[in-house]
């Protein structure tokens, strides 16, 4: 019971924020260009400072197991493969695809994650859900900015260019990794950690105050940008996403990650790797990249309404086993 309340009281949150926007929207507080200026302060400013916060004071020296952070990347590059897999079943518009493919594999790893494990096991067993982030959250990012520029490039956003790879494809979807501003807020971050870099109180206090900002005006702008009949349209491939992030995945890698002995909180950083809502930036980058949302943005609802429920029953499933 303790966990069910624990997950409602995190998810369900979010979920109400999503609505506020789309109740502001809708009673004409929220303008569309009020709408497309928060998600671009969100992409560009917000959400790059909430996931350096997230890592820029954990001690991955100190904390390092390679073997755990290498099963993470591995099991996200599977992941990522079986996805993109499904979705030339599930979609057959290719410039819907790249919305499918990373919203049905992103967690919300860095929200959720350390939040889970905290509450669970306390403060010092943080360090499993920073390890996760490493291998993961930069594998998620890198190939939803690869897979949402060739989408995107693909769907008439460049009438010039045609279907397939190209050598100004490639450019442009390196370049897109190298100055995605969400890989950079990881990338300094992990940076700053290995350094041992200082961080004073005041500066400190700033980078924390606007990546508190990330979530609340992410999610309003993604509920501002809601259209339901849309959505309806989508609503096949979003219950197909929401199936494979919240059950799908951990249905296939947890057994795997049981029989090789992780427990207790690796175990836990794993389920939210594989079975938590999917996060907010999917929304915030597939718009900042070209992409209408809608489909991003309902699975983002569906999986954070469902997240309370399955990831209860995870826990649930673990805790009979006597894993966790």
């Amino acid at each position: 019971m303790d966990n069910f309340l624990f997950s409602i009281n995190v998810t369900f949150p979010i979920f109400i924020l999503m609505l506020l926007g789309y109740f502001l929207k809708r009673i004409g507080f929220f303008k569309d260009e009020f709408v497309s200026m928060l998600n671009k302060f969100v992409f560009k400013l917000a959400l790059p400072v909430l996931v350096f916060s997230d890592l820029y004071k954990q001690d991955f020296a100190k904390a390092w197991d390679g073997r755990f952070v290498l099963f993470c990347f591995i099991t996200t590059v599977l992941s990522i493969c079986i996805i993109t897999a499904i979705s030339f079943i599930v979609i057959k518009d290719n410039s819907r695809r790249g919305e499918f493919i990373q919203a049905s594999y992103r967690s919300s790893a860095a929200l959720l994650g350390l939040a889970f494990i905290q509450n669970i096991y306390g403060s010092e067993t943080s360090s499993m859900g920073a390890l996760m982030i490493l291998g993961s959250v930069p594998l998620y990012n890198i190939f939803a900015v690869t897979v949402l520029t060739l989408t995107a490039q693909q769907s008439g956003k460049d009438n010039s260019s045609q279907p397939g790879l190209n050598k100004n494809l490639i450019i442009k979807t390196l370049k897109g990794i190298v100055t995605n501003p969400i890989i950079l807020g990881i990338f300094f971050g992990i940076l700053w950690s290995l350094l041992k870099l200082p961080a004073p109180k005041i500066i400190s206090t700033v980078i924390t105050d606007i990546g508190n900002l990330a979530t609340p005006l992410g999610l309003m702008a993604m509920g501002g940008s809601f259209e339901f009949k849309k959505a309806t349209k989508e609503l096949i491939p979003s219950l197909v996403a929401s199936f494979m992030k919240l059950f799908g995945l951990a249905i296939i890698f947890l057994p795997v990650s049981i029989a090789l002995g992780y427990r207790n909180e690796q175990l836990i950083a794993l389920l939210v790797m594989y079975g938590s809502a999917t996060t907010v930036s999917c929304f915030i980058m597939a718009k900042n990249m070209g992409h209408e949302g809608t489909l991003s943005s309902g699975i983002i609802m569906m999986t954070t309404l469902g997240c309370s429920f399955s990831l209860t029953f995870w826990l649930f499933v673990l805790k009979s086993l006597g894993v966790i």
